[in-house]
Parts: C-alpha cells; structure tokens; sequence
C-alpha cells in the first residue's frame, strides 16, 4: 500500500515557519536565503541583546535557508538547496553578526546532500571578519564531520568558533567565493590596463536567463603573415577553448582561470610564444545566475548544465546553446570557407558572423573543483582509434611533469553513458577528430606533499599557480608535437645573460669575475702544529728518513727499557732535552723559530735592548730546523701476543714512567 510521500528529511524542512517567528525573520522569504534573522532564546522578545546570533545570507553568492537554536550555544543550521532543484545542498555562504566578546558557539549543518567529501579528509571551512578580511580556514581541531543518530542517521558537519569582537561581522564559506560581480569587476580593471596595447578582446556571447552576460575573452595576436606561412604550410590556425564555472559552487576553478588569464595577457615570453602562434577563447563563466543565486551545480532552472550538453535549447539553456554554436563555428569554418563562394554559402556566413579563416579547435578545457579528491587532475575520453587515444594522452602526461600537486591516480580515460551530457564527452563526439577534449579538476582543499602523508592545503596562489602551470604545459605540448620549435640552448643562454644583464647593472663586470689574479708573495713560515694532540709516532728530526712504504718510518734504534709502543714517550723526552735554553717550547714552536731566523733571543738583549740583535750573544744550535717526517700509526699485532707478553709489556711502561 502507497503512502503518503514525505521529505527524509523533514527535521530539516524550511518550507514551513513557526508561528511564533519574530518580525525580523520575515525576510526569510520561504524557500530563499535567510535576510537577517535574528535568533533569541526560548521565552524571549522585544529588542535583541548582544549574543543574540543574527544570520544573512541575502547577498550575492550566499546560502544559508534556516538557523535555528538547539541548545545554549549550539545552532542547528539549513543550507538552501539549488532553485528548483532540492537534491543538490553542499555549497554554504552567510554571515554572523550582533555576537558577544568571547562567545562561543558549535554551528552544525545538518542537511548535506554530499556524504562522500574532503571533511574528513583536511578540509574545513573558511572564515572571515570586517576587521580581517583575509580568508583563514578553521582549526582542524575545531571541525567535526560524522553521521549524527539525532538527525535520522545524516552526515552532518559541526564546527566550533569563538567571536573575539563584538564589532565585527563574521563570514562563513565552503571556499574561497568568486562572484558574478567580482568577474566584471577584474574584466573591466585589465580591460583598461591593457591601453592602446590590445592583447585581448572582450565581448558578450549571450545573454543569460536573468540577463547576465557570458563573456567571452578572445587572445589573438597572430598576424596576416604568420596566417598564412607560420604554420608549416598549414592553411589553419590551431585553437584552445577554455570554460569555467559550468558548476556556480566550484569558486576554485574560477581562481584558475584567472591565473590562467593573467598568464596569458602578462609579459612572460611563454605568454608572448602562445599568443603569438595561437588562438584563445575563454568563457569564464559559463553558469552566472547559478554562481548569483549560490546554488550548487544547478543554474536557475535547476538543471546541471555539464549533464546537458547534448540536449541543452536556447530557451533553458542559452550559455550552453551560446557556446556550443561558437564550437561549431570554429570546427566548420574549413567547410564555411569551401563554400564561401556561393551565394547561399555566403548568406550562411554572414548569418553566423564567420570569418573566412580557416580554424581547427586543438583543446576544450572546462575547469571544474572536486570536493571528494585531493590535489589536481585530469577526466579524459577513449577512442576506438589507437592513435588518436595515444595523442589523448600526451597532454595529461606533461601536465603530471610541470605541476607538482597533480596525482596520476586519480586521472580517468572512460566513455561513460552517465557522462554523455558533459562538455569533455559532448566535444569527442560532435566535434572533429583533431580536438582532445578534457575536464581539469583542482581540489577545494589541498594536495599531498612528496612524503605522502602531509596535506598542504590549497589557497588563492595556489590555485592561480595551476592556472600558470596550463599555460606552460601547452607551450611543451606544441613542442613535443614538432608544431613550435625547441629552443636552441645558445638563444636561451644568451637571451639569459640579456636579461640579467639589465636586471642587475652589478653583474654587467662578469667579464672579468672569472679571472683568476696571481697571490702577492708574502713571507710565511710552518703554522705550529701540536703534535702532544696526536696519538702517533715520529722520527726524530736528526737523521731519520721516512719511508713510502704505507706511511711507516724505517727500523730505528730503541732507548734502553723502552718498547715500541713508547714512542711517544721517547719524542717527549727528546724534545724536552733538545730545547732545554728555551723552557717550556720545543723545536718547532714560534719562540724557537724566531730564535733560529733572527739568531738573538725575543725576551730581552744585553744590555737592557729589547729586539736589537747583540754580537756578544751567541746561541748554540744542535740541530737545523727540519719539517717533520711523515707520521706513522703504532699497530699491536694481536695475534701474537699473549697473556705473559701483555703483562711483560705493561711492566715495560711503568718501568719507562718511573724514570
């Protein structure tokens, strides 16, 4: 028997409010965001105090549908599901205000569509405040994602915070959001830097439901020559489509885009290369009323536009009618040029403002961010031709060596019927052969360092750095297919020195950094060297020569009671006997030296002179100066000693003390 249907979650309804709502949440609206709503405690009305939480999220991007209060500082929170779609609830965007100094709270969201995410996995809500209005991810410590019993057995997400000012307004978010307005507002700013020195063309492709533009960036620096014999006798120019945002929740993606865009448009010489051998078209944002309202995947007909591709109409879907057209148009322009010369081919032409260009569509790149996955990678197709499938998996490859936080497990070639509708399968099938279409994912928390277990969590700059790494990555494409030539390394050498050559005006004197510059000659003599510190033998300096035969002097005659493991012993005696004039330095200190050199002693000459040289004092040298013979190391052959022999030997060295 058929029952009545009802919501799974209907703790969790907003369609319905209380009776006993407060006149500051009429701005609830229903089934749209919160509009500062303020929540009291049970038993309470009239004016509201500090502490007395207020929630909106009637802004651009926001997302919060109901707040209410479940204990003495805990909320239970609601997201909004997509307009006209209740499946989809992940995305979360809204603000807290009228808090108290050192108020703590536990926020639970309670209705997440999405079981499978990053929660458990690094990441964790961002947060900031009027006074800081940098972005700063919460505390792992602080944030909980588990199933919960008292909520029908949903996963639900908790985080604890503390409002340390009362001033302040606190905003909570998913990621870091990228809005409509934030869009315009940079297409305007480097629209206007780029002055007289057109380095790209803006234009608007069509006009969304709630008459938002798609804009449409064109980067197109190939001159009338290089169409016509900069292509290896080519008669096409090579073009690279790039789309953002199909997905309004991914921000992420819109953060690499624009690192890509301000790549291409900067003045690094790999920017001015693609520019100049190339063609880009870039929708940034394929999905604007989805990404204005703050749905998840849906736009405002609640549809998922990467499953629509292949069915999407102007009157649902005009982003996607838009784009595939300007597709379309670039992949036929060989056959719009063929039959330019008729008249009904003329008419055709000039219907869809084609050129009369030849084109052929090489990449369509839609960026999308992944909330269930670590680090960046790459969604591709298969083919039933080898060597097309093999072509398709150049790029990916090269992608894998220039960016380190891209993870090849998790790269997938597939020709899913449950992916049909997507930009990546719609491109393999309707499109040329030539095309290699991919879907580029970027993680919405962060990639694993090179140990394998440290997570570094993504940020702004990180995410611009992939958008950099694309661009690159083309660049070593189109070189490794013979389409651009490799550098010779002279050019790239010399062209280096060029460039540090302005940079730094000190190095301009690197001619003369390498030459090597004789030594003055300055008097020097034999440093000391303490020989009591070493543990080895020596010859004496008298007439002793060294041997070269492993490092080990010659056979010498031994004191009488003394063993040849007292050498040491017997070089002690012998120094202190030959520098007995000069106490307390041996042969080959700095004292005996000078003596030696000057002939007179440092300490004070006759007659009270200090450092004359006097012809009355004479000193008596025994020996001349000599350099110290090679050392040799005393070895005891262990093999044929025995216990009365290591008695006989250390009576030998007491015997030797004693004198």
């Amino acid at each position: 028997m058929l029952g009545i249907a009802c919501d799974p979650l209907q703790h969790t309804s907003m369609y319905e409010r209380g009776s006993d709502d407060s006149e500051d949440s009429d701005g609830e609206g229903g089934l749209g965001n919160v509009s500062r709503v303020i929540i009291r405690p049970p038993g309470q009305s009239g004016k509201a105090k500090r502490g007395h939480l207020c929630f909106d999220a009637a802004f651009e991007t926001g997302n919060l549908g109901k707040a209410e209060l479940v204990g003495e500082f805990e909320y239970d929170l609601f997201l909004r599901p997509d307009t006209c779609n209740p499946r989809f609830r992940f995305w979360f965007n809204f603000t807290v205000d009228n808090v108290k100094q050192d108020q703590r709270v536990l926020f639970h969201i309670v209705n997440i569509s999405k079981s499978r995410n990053l929660f458990s996995s690094g990441l964790t809500p961002l947060v900031k405040s009027s006074s800081r209005p940098k972005w700063q991810r919460l505390s792992k410590r602080q944030v909980f994602f588990y199933r919960s019993a008292m909520h029908q057995g949903h996963y639900v997400l908790s985080f604890a915070f503390i409002f340390d000012k009362e001033e302040d307004v606190y905003q909570f978010a998913l990621a870091w959001p990228y809005s409509y307005s934030r869009l315009q507002s940079y297409l305007n700013v480097i629209d206007a830097r780029q002055g007289s020195d057109k380095r790209f063309t803006r234009c608007v492709l069509v006009k969304s439901l709630q008459n938002r533009n798609v804009d449409l960036l064109t980067i197109d620096h190939v001159t009338a020559k290089q169409r016509s014999t900069n292509r290896l006798d080519r008669s096409f120019i090579r073009v690279i489509v790039v789309l953002c945002r199909t997905h309004s929740s991914e921000a992420p993606a819109s953060h690499v885009c624009q690192g890509l865009i301000e790549f291409l448009v900067g003045n690094h010489p790999i920017a001015a290369v693609l520019r100049d051998n190339f063609v880009f078209k870039i929708v940034p944002m394929v999905n604007p009323d989805g990404v204005f309202l703050g749905n998840n995947r849906c736009n405002l007909m609640g549809q998922d536009m990467n499953r629509n591709w292949h069915i999407g109409s102007e009157f649902t879907q005009p982003e996607l009618h838009a784009v595939k057209g300007m597709l379309k148009e670039l992949d036929n322009s060989d056959v719009s040029r063929g039959i330019e010369t008729d008249l009904i081919g003329i008419i055709f032409v000039c219907s869809y403002n084609i050129s009369f260009q030849t084109y052929q569509i090489d990449f369509v790149i839609d960026l999308h961010a992944n909330s269930s996955m670590h680090g960046c990678f790459i969604y591709g197709n298969t083919y039933e031709d080898v060597y097309r499938y093999e072509r398709h998996l150049v790029f990916p490859r090269l992608f894998a060596s220039n960016a380190q936080d891209y993870v090849a497990d998790h790269t997938m070639f597939n020709a899913d019927e449950r992916k049909a509708g997507s930009m990546r399968r719609f491109s393999c099938e309707r499109l040329s052969d030539t095309v290699n279409a991919y879907t580029l994912e970027v993680s919405m928390a962060g990639h694993y360092l090179k140990d394998g277990k440290t997570i570094s969590l993504y940020n702004e700059d990180g995410y611009y750095r992939v958008g950099r790494n694309l661009a690159r990555t083309l660049l070593q494409y189109y070189r490794f297919i013979n389409i651009l030539p490799m550098p010779i390394v002279t050019e790239v050498r010399s062209k280096r020195r060029g460039r540090n050559r302005h940079a730094h005006h000190s190095r301009s004197r690197s001619k003369t950094r390498y030459e090597v510059k004789p030594r003055p000659k300055t008097p020097r003599c034999h440093a000391p060297i303490a020989y009591t510190n070493l543990s080895i033998c020596y010859d004496s300096g008298g007439g002793g020569g060294s041997s070269d035969e492993g490092g080990f002097s010659p056979a010498r005659p031994l004191a009488p009671g003394s063993s040849c493991f007292s050498g040491y012993r017997n070089y002690r005696r012998a120094a202190t006997a030959s520098c007995s004039a000069h106490p307390g330095h041996d042969q080959y200190s700095p004292f005996a030296l000078g003596a030696l050199k000057t002939g007179s002693d440092h300490g004070g000459g006759v007659g009270g002179s200090k450092g004359k040289r006097s012809a009355a004092v004479t000193i008596e040298v025994p020996l001349p100066v000599n350099v110290p013979p090679k050392p040799y190391l005393s070895i005891i052959d262990l093999n044929q000693l025995t216990r009365g022999s290591l008695k006989l030997k250390s009576n030998s060295f007491d015997a030797a003390d004693r004198r």
